[in-house]
């Protein structure tokens, strides 16, 4: 068996992924701030503070002078990165930041995330089909997990489907922490590439999808680079993240089959239990700052230049609930968490998000009621070189 997890903020035991390991609620207990190496794709590992009260959380995910942006800089003549690529919003802050993701934002809206319900649906009912078709017995990440969102994400950029299994690919490479910044900038070039097509193709055309809105509504203002960076943004945040999501979820709900129960037998409690899987297993990448001057959380001092990592997964579990919060409880009202982040930064695309994984997991289990693991739990391997926790395979029969 794999550790579920190498990066100290979100360390979890072999015995139990969805709740925080033993040396990570300790630091949470203990009342001094503790700095932790982080990896990082293209700064590779830094050293930052460690952040695990919700309190506390809050506090430095909603404060201006913990900036997110890595110092962009719009002259910037030389190889592009995720860091210096113009509109991705991680590299923005303040009136800029706010002007990219009301653009954004646009795409996103409630009215547009439920016009995609129905085509979500039949994505996942095309690749339930393929699951049936090739079992009993398959790798449920390989044939489920990720293709599933891969696809959403083409219908979301008018992406061709032949082009899913390089997008796949460099998908993957972008999110991983255990390769080389040569690597990430070749992968991150052919990215940008790619982006470019689709974009050069909406500008003759613009589709009836997320990057077409964007040239319909805001092409005049934003040139191609631009443009690129927006697609970058819903590519690589709607598929790893989404990917991570379904698979463990779907590792817990086995796991816990009361608790599965209560998803596939009550509709109306399925918007909650999604609420409830995004908190307890907190998948999504650290959420990373930089302190512009001398600051503090709870009198210790942080100094102007540090780095300060949030631990969405021990904040998530520190809330004081009416039964252990460590403790999965689809039917438990739903309680505010930070797994979309929080403040001006907060994740775009949840509900987009919280949709698709309402949808995957109702009919996951429907279609497959007797769904179980195929190999025993402890030989579940996890992924422990990528930014975005989740499960490596996944075997499972009916």
């Amino acid at each position: 068996m794999t550790e579920p997890v190498s990066m100290p903020h979100n360390h979890r035991p072999a015995t139990c992924p969805f709740r925080p390991g033993a040396d990570l609620v300790e630091l949470h207990y203990d009342p001094s701030l503790h700095r932790i190496p982080v990896p990082n794709s293209q700064l590779g590992e830094v050293e930052a503070v460690l952040v695990t009260r919700e309190d506390d959380a809050r506090a430095v995910l909603s404060d201006a002078r913990y900036e997110v942006g890595f110092a962009f800089d719009p002259h910037w003549t030389g190889p592009r990165s995720v860091m210096n690529q113009p509109g991705v919003l991680l590299n923005y802050d303040g009136d800029e930041h706010t002007r990219y993701r009301r653009m954004q934002a646009g795409a996103f809206t409630m009215k547009r995330v439920r016009a995609l319900s129905g085509v979500i649906g039949q994505i996942v009912e095309e690749h339930l089909d393929a699951v049936e078709k090739a079992g009993p017995g398959v790798d449920l990440i390989r044939a489920f997990a990720e293709p599933l969102p891969l696809m959403v994400i083409c219908e979301l950029l008018g992406a061709p489907i032949e082009d899913r299994a390089d997008i796949r690919e460099r998908s993957s490479i972008a999110s991983s922490v255990d390769t080389t910044p040569e690597v990430q900038q070749d992968n991150f070039a052919a990215m940008i590439d790619y982006m470019a097509e689709l974009v050069a193709a909406h500008r003759r055309e613009p589709g009836d999808n997320i990057l077409g809105d964007l040239v319909r509504k805001h092409g005049a203002v934003l040139n191609d680079d631009e443009l690129v960076g927006m697609g970058l943004d819903v590519l690589v945040a709607g598929h790893g993240t989404l990917s991570g999501m379904i698979g463990l979820s779907a590792l817990a709900l086995l796991r816990h089959p009361e608790q599965l129960a209560i998803l596939r037998d009550d509709d109306s409690l399925s918007g909650g239990a999604v609420e409830e899987l995004f908190r307890v297993l907190a998948v999504a990448p650290p959420l990373v700052r930089q302190a512009n001057t001398d600051l503090s959380v709870n009198d210790q001092e942080i100094r102007a230049g540090e780095y300060v990592v949030v631990s969405t997964l021990m904040a998530n579990h520190g809330a004081a609930l009416p039964s252990p919060a460590g403790e999965l409880d689809l039917r438990r009202k739903p309680v505010p968490h930070l797994a979309f982040g929080y403040g001006q930064h907060q994740c775009v695309g949840q509900q987009l998000a919280r949709l698709e994984l309402q949808l995957v997991l109702s009919a996951l289990f429907r279609r497959f009621p007797d769904l179980r693991l195929a190999i025993p739990f402890e030989d579940i391997e996890y992924r422990t070189d990528s930014l975005v926790f989740g499960v490596k395979r996944l075997p499972v029969t009916w």
